[in-house]
């Protein structure tokens, strides 16, 4: 079947200049982590009555080609747990992947029993942890590009959000495909110099 991906979304960063100004990235304990200056969506809190959850300081590693991911901090306000069961997005397949040890690797694999966020709590999608896996890019993903991804939960809701693209060295992750019996892509965690 033929793809035919838009560039619809996709905004210039001139027109997210002013989210620079007014938000800040959440750091993840790495200097490689993104920096506060890098612009965040104005949908990345969208509130409870928008949505199933709240999406905090949604973001996207930069990718040329292949694989990438998004990563971001999601809220659950609400007194039950939810489960995100899929996630989707225009430029490519997508899968909920985990980090795991596997013969003493650290390797990516899908997370076939979802992604749990606690009643009242939230949880982190970072490098090396939960993610949300973008499997085969129809074209490059570039710094300040923006997209668009649907999350679906197990009780049949969606909630769309943007996550703007970002450079991202961090612990120097590769979602290169892996290597041996594993169908999963690998992540090599290089200490930061």
């Amino acid at each position: 079947m033929p793809r035919t991906t838009s560039r619809r979304f996709l905004r210039p960063a001139a027109l997210i200049g002013a989210a620079v100004l007014a938000a800040s990235v959440t750091a993840c304990g790495s200097s490689g982590t993104p920096s506060a200056a890098t612009p965040t969506s104005a949908s990345a809190s969208a509130g409870a009555a928008a949505g199933v959850l709240t999406v905090r300081d949604p973001w996207v590693k930069a990718a040329d080609k292949g694989m990438t991911a998004a990563f971001g901090t999601l809220v659950n306000d609400g007194d039950t747990d939810v489960t995100i069961t899929k996630a989707a997005t225009e430029v490519s397949p997508m899968e909920l992947h985990e980090m795991t040890m596997k013969n003493g690797k650290m390797v990516m694999r899908a997370k076939e029993s979802g992604i749990v966020i606690k009643a009242r709590s939230s949880t982190t999608l970072e490098p090396g942890g939960d993610h949300l896996m973008l499997m085969d890019l129809a074209e490059p993903v570039k710094a300040g590009d923006e997209l668009s991804f649907t999350l679906t939960f197990a009780d049949g809701r969606t909630q769309t959000f943007t996550a703007v693209a970002k450079p991202f060295t961090g612990a120097q992750e590769s979602y290169a495909p892996g290597h041996g019996d594993s169908p999963m892509p690998e992540m090599s965690m290089s200490p930061a110099s």
